[in-house]
């Protein structure tokens, strides 16, 4: 009962301020967690691996292809955090994963846009060309 009424001041205050302010109080601890990189959106993985020259809608097929995975050996969704389009601007609700977390690498794996990513040549190149 406690949590609903800190709940509904934070809500409440978040109508009155300005709409980052607003959003980075409605995403609270989690969005702290993803500033941190504790907790990772699945653009910033691709931006990782050197893969940030995709088109947002490859990235968008990629996070559901890891949202199907995530949802199939958790039985739940993931956690949700509001945050800033990269190209846009505009605010939007996105999945939080961590970054370990298997679905990251299968979501490579099936999804044919990011599949070279999960190719151990891919890693063996990058490795060869850093040294």
């Amino acid at each position: 009962m406690r949590i609903t009424a800190q709940l509904r001041r934070i809500h409440t205050a978040a109508r009155t301020t300005t709409k980052a302010l607003a959003y980075r109080c409605r995403s609270g601890l989690i969005a702290s967690a993803v500033e941190q990189g504790t907790l990772i959106r699945t653009g910033d993985l691709l931006d990782r691996l050197g893969a940030d020259d995709l088109k947002d809608g490859f990235k968008s097929w990629y996070g559901k292809h890891v949202k199907k995975a995530y949802v199939a050996a958790n039985g739940r969704p993931p956690v949700m955090v509001w945050a800033r389009h990269r190209t846009t601007g505009k605010w939007i609700h996105v999945a939080a994963y961590s970054p370990f977390d298997i679905a990251l690498y299968i979501g490579l794996a099936t999804y044919k846009q990011t599949a070279f990513l999960a190719q151990p040549a891919f890693y063996q190149a990058a490795y060869t060309e850093a040294a």
